[in-house]
């Protein structure tokens, strides 16, 4: 099995100026927790729903400042998304994207995002035939 079996395709991004008050909302809306960064078309990183959370959890002890929670919001996601992406072609195999992601989380031209949940349920399905 190859990695573009599973992959989910055209993923959502946001550009690595998108405000993070804007990328909270994409994860939320679209229901995901990995979001590609790009710059035009050039993958530049990767922000996950936990990434965020710890890097707004400072500012959300005190609410009573709420000026500090909308300074956070406002600033760029390239402020706080990994740019230590692993990229693979989609004919890599996908044992090699397994032990990847045991190694380091990740995913140069984005054509997909491969997620431990595609992992999952392509295992899923072996175990069902």
């Amino acid at each position: 099995m190859v990695v573009q079996e599973v992959m989910t395709e055209d993923p959502i991004t946001a550009q690595s100026s998108t405000a993070i008050g804007t990328v909270l909302n994409t994860l939320f809306e679209s229901d995901v927790r990995h979001l590609p960064i790009v710059d035009g078309d050039q993958l530049v990183g990767i922000v996950s729903d936990r990434d965020l959370r710890a890097f707004l959890a400072p500012s959300m002890l005190e609410l009573e400042k709420p000026e500090d929670v909308r300074k956070r919001l406002a600033q760029p996601v390239s402020t706080v998304m990994n740019a230590d992406v692993v990229s693979v072609t989609p004919e890599t195999d996908l044992s090699e994207v397994i032990e990847m992601m045991i190694d380091q989380p990740g995913t140069d031209e984005l054509v997909g995002i491969v997620s431990y949940i595609d992992v999952l349920r392509a295992a899923q399905d072996l175990f069902e035939e």
